[in-house]
């Protein structure tokens, strides 16, 4: 079996329906592809120069080594990779509300999905990079986490089924800094379908 450090990454196209949502323009979407395109050439890169980094303890260092500066850099460039692909992945559909478990453990975890979408708004205007509605493994709710960058505040042994990106980049040229109206078109084009998906493998990794 290939190792990490020999895999390679390759961008994920987008689907033609997110090329064609009201409210988030082709412009934007194609824009917002590149810099997505530019963290899957960074951590190939990155794992690349992995290959042949010196691995002599006596060379790493916390302060500063070349071990240590390409293993952080290259959980920022899998956390554009990842959150990006989450968030593309469920962009194109008709918004609503989710039906199934998935309604159901939003409703048990927050009450209602009025109380859900009003805190994930909350919390995207709080975050300065994205939000995630994840699943906790350990306790077995969900959550709206924040992140303030594509590498922070993560939450161990929780899986996100749904990303909503809020650096600017995601919405300026269509809404200039009116975030919370590109949070409600968001909520708009979202595919639930695709939400509830995840949820289900997220709740099997769960045995729930």
């Amino acid at each position: 079996m290939p190792s990490f450090s020999t895999h390679k990454f390759t961008a994920r196209p987008l689907a033609p329906q997110t090329l064609e949502m009201e409210g988030i323009s082709k412009k934007t979407m194609e824009e917002h592809f590149k810099l997505y395109q530019g963290y899957v050439n960074k951590a190939n890169e990155i794992l690349e120069k992995l290959e042949g980094v010196d691995r002599d303890p006596a060379k790493a260092n916390q302060t500063f080594s070349d071990i240590r500066v390409l293993k952080t850099e290259l959980t920022f460039a899998l956390g554009g990779i990842k959150n990006h692909e989450i968030y593309f992945g469920h962009l194109g559909g008709k918004g609503g509300q989710p039906g199934g478990a998935l309604a159901a453990a939003i409703q048990d975890n927050f009450g209602s999905f009025d109380a859900w979408a009003k805190d994930l708004k909350a919390t995207g205007i709080a975050a300065r990079g994205w939000v995630w509605l994840a699943l906790d493994h350990d306790y077995g709710h969900l959550f709206n986490y924040l992140g303030d960058a594509q590498n922070t505040f993560p939450v161990w042994n929780a899986t996100p089924i749904l990303a909503l990106d809020t650096y600017e980049h995601a919405y300026f040229i269509d809404y200039g800094a009116a975030r919370a109206g590109y949070i409600d078109q968001f909520m708009k084009v979202l595919d639930w379908k695709v939400v509830e998906e995840n949820y289900a493998r997220a709740a099997k990794m769960s045995g729930r």
